[in-house]
């Protein structure tokens, strides 16, 4: 059997999007941690973003960040101009940033449905076409996902159409990435434990989910993390057009 050669350059310029609190967060520090170089998107929260870099700095890992609203097209065009100023190059997108909604359809207004469109999926459209034109040849894009695509619980009517296209738009994009040897896929965790995941629910739901799946917890921020962390090593090379489910069984 012939020996694996791991690859000379495997450190990479990683952008993350929604990237300074929650998951997003602690995947990049995660990821900086292993020598790769971080460039944190986030939208509104100064503090926290400064508080996510400052930590990895003091950590020895190199990463900066970067404000933009990715449901602007402008925006997003900025954060990789920004990106790729600074480092060079971007090899990896992690499409992090979403809003949550718990609402029924019948009780969505018109400013939620548009809000939770324009970020989670428009933003997400963005960014992807935006990687498409500008990832390094070997690049790779990995969106997030949910699994409440699989569970269709009421109330997660409009998120959970907004992370479908997603989805589908993961596998597209990957086709039409051919050759340029760019993977795409996408993860879809199952309820985690984040602020995101508890806005909005009453004791009583979170009691519910935290013991629909077999192994009888939430997920956390560690447990998608790490799904994330192997989607951005050379392990998972051979994946793509993928959804891959981190969810305890679930769904």
């Amino acid at each position: 059997m012939d020996t694996l050669v791991k690859p000379a350059d495997d450190k990479k310029v990683i952008l993350i999007t929604g990237a300074s609190r929650g998951i997003g967060a602690f995947t990049a520090a995660l990821l900086a941690q292993q020598g790769h170089k971080i460039v944190i998107n986030y939208a509104n929260n100064d503090a926290e973003a400064t508080r996510v870099v400052t930590q990895i700095e003091a950590l020895g890992g190199v990463a900066s960040c970067f404000k933009a609203d990715v449901s602007k097209s402008q925006d997003v065009s900025a954060l990789f101009d920004y990106a790729i100023q600074s480092y060079g190059k971007v090899d990896i997108l992690i499409n992090n940033a979403g809003v949550m909604c718990f609402k029924k359809i019948e009780a969505l207004d018109d400013e939620t449905i548009e809000r939770v469109l324009a970020i989670n999926l428009k933003g997400s459209l963005y960014t992807m076409r935006e990687a498409a034109k500008r990832l390094e040849h070997g690049g790779k894009i990995i969106n997030l996902s949910s699994s409440v695509i699989g569970m269709k619980l009421e109330g997660y009517g409009i998120y959970t159409a907004s992370k479908a296209a997603i989805e589908s738009l993961t596998a597209i994009l990957a086709k039409e990435l051919r050759g340029k040897n760019i993977t795409v896929n996408a993860i879809a965790p199952g309820p985690t434990a984040t602020e995101l995941f508890f806005e909005g629910k009453s004791d009583e739901l979170i009691a519910q989910l935290s013991k629909a799946a077999p192994l009888e917890r939430l997920g956390t921020v560690e447990d998608i993390a790490a799904v994330i962390q192997f989607a951005v090593s050379h392990q998972s090379d051979w994946i793509n057009a993928q959804v891959i489910r981190a969810n305890g069984g679930i769904v």
